[in-house]
């Protein structure tokens, strides 16, 4: 029979990485509250389960992420609750871990971080705080997999021989409790999964949804137990910890990181900081990524597609499956491929940042002109995830406890621009911006934050009117960033952009292949094929734009299925992607501004950008909208309205453009 061990802990304490290293399991990491948003899976070993649930601070929930954590442990899944505290700051987890015990649930507490009290010259009384807590604990460095397997051992004797304890309260608090219990089981009411204790307590901490069922006490009575349930639990915590934490310095030293938040979140600094590091991220960005995309796109067009095509025509096949082959599958899967490069450190600088502590700062640094327009700073946590990809960055939306601005925070999050659109920037850049392939690549992604800011701005003064959600945040210390983190964070990413590459792209360019070498007569040229019928349709709708001619048109039209497809299809319609059919590439990347100036200048090839970067987004984060919403209505809202924008951003940029340059 399989057991469920439940991890759960407050946002930032080593969770995921304790998850991580107890079932093997690759999931992102990060320095910073909200990584994870919704619970994961994973064994242990045959008998073990375990459940890795979001971060959350209480029992108390406000947003979807605490809504699932409380659901799940008070369900009958979870066996065992295994509390992840971090070890560096006590009397803010201990809150948490008084609740867990009020479940009824057998609990072992897992003290993370050891090590850092180390290096502070701090220590604590383990056998008396589990003596003081009346539950096992566990010291461990889930970083440096220290006391996993004695963690281990706890949780299947756990199992094995539950023992459930109460939290300590003083005589007064008590008396409400038991008399509030009673008072329930004599009238049999059951609340959800609820113990009959639990929902006591919860009744006497005034939580609206148990008092609709539970009216012992008027509100008055309510709001006063409530603030004595709280300054109780906490002058507990504080008894415990004069008894079980010793330590040089009254804290643990945060000097280093106070010197440094005094530049980085300082009001006049700050944000020009951040806007220098994300100038520097693309600038590395290219800098490197373009030595290994060189090799790549050589590799590609000069050994592989020439092989296979030389390969298969001596083999006999029939011309048309050669081409459809060579050039709509090694071309069009191989042109995405050619880009990973530049992905990949992408992908390697912002982990970097985020497991540092860094953007736990951005949030703060930015909530003073984000509450300007009704947001709170942490609505730019699901932003900043959707740099790697919007669909995390949606689901991220969760931690939010305002439904307000979580609806908003859906609708505005594809503005950002996710790893699937940096190809055709690599490609349009390289092609038409050489000089200035940094500057003008971090300007598409400082657009996508204006826009989005922009648009959250009109969404609350108009559909979307409300009051703001207060913003709090953790500013986790500084960290060295741990490679093995930002290895899985970058892997994760790097696979799933792979991943698409040999599925929907695949799939794409095979379908694409036919569309241009079809037409009505039957096997033709691409002129006269259904996707140029198609691209020609279309094509009116983006000329005011300066890209209307049918291959962009079609290019981003596929691109609703993945915005990877867009340079997938333009190597099959221009060629790009085969030294045969195209000698114009030359195995570089620079060698695809001939092919492409016959279509684009500099002015029409930024705009292309803008509007890729700016429309409807691929129908993977589309399903999601829908899924988050729970509307299809605000689905086709999203596919539609950002269409528009689009496309009126495009048209500005185009049309202001012309004026000034050409």
């Amino acid at each position: 029979m399989s057991n469920t061990v439940a991890l759960v802990g407050n946002p930032n304490c080593g969770k995921t990485t304790l998850f991580n290293v107890l079932t093997g399991s690759r999931y992102s990491v990060g320095n910073w509250p909200g990584v994870t948003v919704e619970k994961k899976e994973g064994k242990i070993n045959d008998d073990l389960t375990l459940v890795d649930l979001p971060g959350i601070y209480s029992l108390t929930p406000y947003s979807k992420d605490e809504e699932i954590a409380e659901e799940f442990l008070l369900s009958d899944r979870s066996d065992l609750i295994v509390n992840i505290v971090d070890a560096t700051n006590l009397e803010r987890n201990l809150y948490l871990t008084s609740q867990l015990i009020e479940t009824g649930k057998p609990v072992v507490l897992a003290l993370n971080m050891i090590d850092e009290l180390d290096i502070a010259g701090a220590n604590i009384d383990y056998a008396k705080l589990s003596e003081l807590i009346g539950v096992p604990v566990v010291p461990i460095s889930a970083l440096k997999e220290q006391g996993i397997q004695p963690l281990i051992y706890r949780i299947k004797s756990g199992i094995r021989h539950p023992k459930k304890v109460k939290w300590h309260y003083s005589g007064e608090i008590e008396k409400y409790i038991v008399d509030a219990q009673k008072k329930i089981e004599k009238e049999s009411i059951v609340y959800k999964n609820y113990p009959s204790r639990f929902l006591a307590i919860k009744h006497l901490e005034n939580d609206h949804e148990v008092n609709e069922v539970v009216s012992y006490y008027d509100q008055s009575q309510l709001i006063e137990l409530e603030n004595k349930i709280v300054a109780d639990r906490y002058e507990h915590i504080r008894l415990i910890i004069e008894k079980t934490f010793f330590s040089e310095r009254k804290f643990l030293d945060d000097s280093v990181s106070d010197k440094i938040d005094s530049v980085l979140t300082n009001k006049w600094f700050g944000i020009p900081i951040f806007a220098f590091v994300m100038y520097l991220v693309f600038q590395f960005t290219f800098s490197i990524g373009n030595i290994f995309l060189d090799i790549i796109d050589g590799f590609f067009s000069d050994v592989i597609i020439p092989g296979v095509i030389n390969t298969l025509t001596s083999l006999g096949i029939a011309e048309w499956m050669v081409s459809m082959i060579g050039e709509g599958i090694f071309g069009g899967v191989g042109a995405v491929l050619t880009f990973l490069p530049n992905i990949i450190f992408l992908f390697i600088a912002i982990a970097i940042l985020e497991d540092s502590g860094y953007m736990s700062r951005v949030a703060f640094i930015l909530d003073r002109g984000l509450k300007k327009i009704g947001l709170s700073g942490k609505a730019f946590i699901p932003m900043v995830v959707g740099f790697g990809c919007n669909i995390p960055g949606i689901m991220a939306t969760r931690t939010l406890r305002s439904e307000t601005d979580r609806k908003i925070s859906i609708l505005v999050n594809p503005f950002m621009s996710c790893g699937a659109r940096l190809p055709v920037y690599v490609l349009f850049v390289n092609a038409f911006f050489l000089k200035n392939k940094a500057l003008v690549t971090y300007s598409l992604y400082m657009l996508g934050i204006v826009i989005a800011i922009l648009m959250a701005l009109i969404f609350k003064k108009t559909i979307f009117k409300g009051s703001t959600e207060v913003f709090m945040i953790e500013l986790p210390r500084y960290r060295m960033p741990s490679v093995k983190n930002v290895y899985l964070k970058v892997w994760e990413q790097g696979k799933a952009y792979v991943q698409k590459a040999g599925s929907i792209i695949l799939a794409a360019s095979v379908i694409l292949w036919f569309v241009l070498n079809l037409g009505p007569t039957g096997m033709t040229d691409m002129q006269n094929s259904y996707g140029a019928m198609i691209g020609q349709f279309i094509s009116p709708i983006f000329r005011p734009l300066g890209f209307g001619d049918w291959a962009a048109s079609l290019s981003l039209l596929t691109g609703i299925v993945a915005k990877e497809v867009v340079i997938s299809n333009m190597a099959i319609i221009y060629g790009l992607g085969s030294s045969v059919a195209e000698a114009a590439l030359e195995g570089s990347v620079e060698g695809f501004a001939p092919t492409l100036g016959a279509a684009f200048n500099q002015v029409s090839a930024y705009a292309f950008m803008v509007f890729v970067l700016l429309y409807t987004p691929c129908v993977a984060t589309l399903a999601v909208v829908k899924r988050e919403m729970n509307s299809y209505k605000w689905m086709w809202f999203q596919m539609f309205y950002q269409f528009v924008v689009a496309w009126i951003v495009a048209f500005l940029v185009y049309q202001v453009g012309s004026i000034l340059f050409l």
